[in-house]
């Protein structure tokens, strides 16, 4: 088979899917690929997609993306040897070029409008106990390395789909961000090192293995990344506490009963928000508080 057999393919299709869903921009994010394997049926690959984006909220709750199921099983399935398939998911997340990204979505993936983002949600809730630690953020902010990368922002063993040793997907994408990459490298430091295990989706004997295991798995993963790309202490402990005001907001948030906010998830009920509130009070050196807790 061709490839200009597969070219061909490729452009009937796409004539034919703006003609029946009319929407006359649509196009393929990379053209098919044939399958060997089959000599009466004509077999082409196509990357995983999008079936339907809404940010209509009435139908879930919110807003909402439909998309293909991508083979494979969460990371934590396999407590043993995490950090490897972690490493490698990530540090090829951190290689690809940010300039579509950047192009597309502008100010609200930069770090200046993750930044931002938090402040206006410490003011609408009154969040006082953390603007200490907001201004602090804006006060000892390093300069921006160049490039930056795209980063996850919240990739821990259970957004990563492995499937016989290799990576097959990286899900849960909505604090995604353009920036250094040691605000990535914090994210899951934080994760690995303060999320109980109590809380983790896995068997409760491989909990317990989970929650003994977990500073070793953060420390090897930290050493991990350091041996393949170089990571200033200074900066990854500021991101560390840039990452943790994500999740200390969000607690913030459903402590003091945001409007329209979703109840507190077992994470906000957990000692997480706790361990990262003494986190971010040891490297700022400033007192941080948060909302009395309701429940």
């Amino acid at each position: 088979m061709t490839a200009s057999r597969a070219d061909a393919v490729g452009r009937g299709l796409v004539e034919h899917l703006r003609a029946s869903l009319g929407e006359p921009g649509l196009s393929l994010t990379e053209p098919p690929v044939p399958l060997s394997g089959g000599f009466d049926t004509e077999i082409f690959t196509l990357r995983p997609r999008v079936v339907l984006a809404s940010l209509d909220r009435a139908s879930v709750g919110a807003p909402f993306l439909l998309m293909e199921r991508l083979p494979g099983a969460p990371l934590i399935s396999r407590p043993l040897g995490m950090q490897g398939p972690l490493l490698d998911a990530q540090l090829r997340l951190h290689s690809l070029d940010p300039a579509p990204l950047a192009r597309a979505l502008g100010e609200a993936v930069s770090f200046d409008g993750y930044l931002g983002g938090l402040e206006r949600r410490v003011t609408r809730a009154a969040l006082h106990g953390l603007t200490g630690s907001m201004r602090w953020l804006r006060e000892h902010r390093p300069a921006l390395p160049t490039p930056a990368v795209i980063c996850h922002g919240d990739l821990h063993p259970q957004n990563v789909l492995v499937e016989g040793g290799r990576v097959t997907g990286v899900l849960d994408w909505p604090n995604a961000v353009i920036a250094d990459a040691a605000y990535d490298v914090a994210s899951t430091r934080n994760i690995l090192r303060f999320v109980p295990a109590a809380i983790v989706s896995i068997p409760r004997v491989v909990r317990w293995l989970a929650h003994v295991a977990q500073p070793m798995l953060a420390a090897r993963y930290l050493r991990g990344y350091r041996r393949r790309r170089a990571l200033d202490a200074g900066r990854l402990a500021y991101y560390e506490v840039a990452a943790a005001m994500r999740e200390l907001v969000r607690a913030g948030e459903r402590r003091a009963g945001a409007a329209g906010g979703p109840p507190p998830s077992e994470l906000d009920r957990s000692t997480y928000p706790r361990r990262l509130l003494a986190h971010v009070v040891e490297v700022t050196g400033l007192a941080a508080t948060l909302p009395d807790e309701p429940w």
